[in-house]
């Protein structure tokens, strides 16, 4: 598989990774900016797995950071930036980049370095969904006790005074921690490349394929523009599964950034029903008053703006908004290895206060 991306492609991408999402993953309207920006820079790519050469490795590409950070700033040239410092410390040969997720700014991570560098993106992302840590988008090399971590970020206004260029390399867990504090002193946020990868890790570990999923998806949105109810039926029947929950008003929102993450819960009533959104960045749970649990952390848990039929992301939901309330279980949605370890996703519990496993 080789396609050419064009605007509508780079449109169609972004839509169905604000989807894949799941309340974080970034904003939509950075996404599209990103994607059509890429186009234009020079001929872009998507490409499989086989289409690379076997001798080179593949670098994951990623915004870390807190999205309702308001002192946030990241720049294109900061993503080339970081592209360019990872490959001259690793020294290996780059031969594809991939999104650390899908997601409305995510999905399109990577594609600006790519079409600077003329290296294509690979359909094979780190996870098929959007996730908190970077542990998460991994793919599960933080079990490899061997496996040391390279990563460089950057963000940040040099005329602010926060401008931060960092290149770690060290164990997973310690790296990512630097990094996601290399985003705090950026200001909020920074563009990632990091861990560079073999092929064969890359097929039995990422979620290979999600990246045309995430497009199809997209198209759905295309043809079902403003219908959100439409736009729900036909991604659940493409995906092979799913429910609508609800639609309701969004009554109250409790949102609070600590540590370069959004943490917070939304409170939705849904005629003579409510529900409340648990989010570590991502929504990770979803019960109803009576405390039944309808979603949990991989499911893939959507809040669609009724009136644009766009996903609403935690950092965006205000109280009054109309919203429908859409879950994807976890066996139909892509997903990497780095979400489907029970220690990982037992560190959720400690943020968000629920049993996550």
């Amino acid at each position: 598989m080789r396609i050419k991306v064009d605007d509508k492609i780079a449109e169609a991408a972004v839509l169905g990774g604000s989807f894949f999402g799941g309340g974080g993953g970034g904003d939509l309207k950075t996404g599209l900016l990103s994607a059509r920006l890429s186009v234009e820079l020079g001929d872009l790519y998507i490409v499989s797995v086989d289409e690379i050469p076997k001798d080179s490795h593949v670098v994951t590409a990623s915004i870390v950071g807190a999205p309702a950070a308001k002192e946030r700033y990241l720049k294109p040239n900061h993503m080339i930036r970081s592209a360019e410092l990872l490959i001259d410390y690793s020294g290996v040969c780059i031969g594809g980049f991939i999104s650390s997720e899908n997601g409305g700014a995510s999905t399109a991570n990577g594609w600006i370095p790519a079409a600077a560098l003329e290296i294509p993106v690979v359909d094979a992302p780190a996870d098929g969904r959007a996730h908190p840590t970077g542990v998460m988008g991994s793919m599960g090399l933080h079990k490899i006790k061997e496996y040391t971590s390279v990563q460089a970020a950057v963000g940040g206004s040099k005329e602010a005074g926060t401008y931060v260029e960092v290149v770690a390399r060290g164990s997973l867990a310690r790296v990512d921690k630097l990094i996601r504090e290399a985003s705090v002193q950026a200001g909020g946020m920074v563009a990632v490349t990091r861990n560079p990868i073999s092929l064969e890790y890359l097929r039995e570990n990422a979620a290979v394929g999600a990246l045309s999923k995430a497009v199809e998806v997209g198209r759905i949105m295309q043809k079902h523009r403003g219908d959100a109810e439409g736009i729900a039926s036909e991604v659940i029947k493409y995906l092979g599964g799913g429910l609508v929950v609800n639609k309701g008003v969004v009554s109250g929102v409790s949102l609070e950034t600590r540590g370069g993450y959004d943490i917070g819960r939304v409170m939705v009533k849904g005629g003579s029903k409510s529900y409340e959104i648990t989010f570590w960045n991502e929504y990770m749970t979803l019960e109803d008053a009576d405390g039944v649990r309808l979603a949990t952390f991989p499911d893939l848990i959507v809040t669609l703006d009724l009136k644009t039929s766009l996903p609403l992301p935690s950092a965006e939901v205000e109280t009054g908004d109309e919203v429908l309330i859409v879950v994807i279980p976890k066996e139909f949605v892509p997903l990497g290895a780095g979400v489907k370890d029970p220690e990982i996703l037992k560190q959720v519990e400690t943020v968000v206060g629920k049993k996550i496993w």
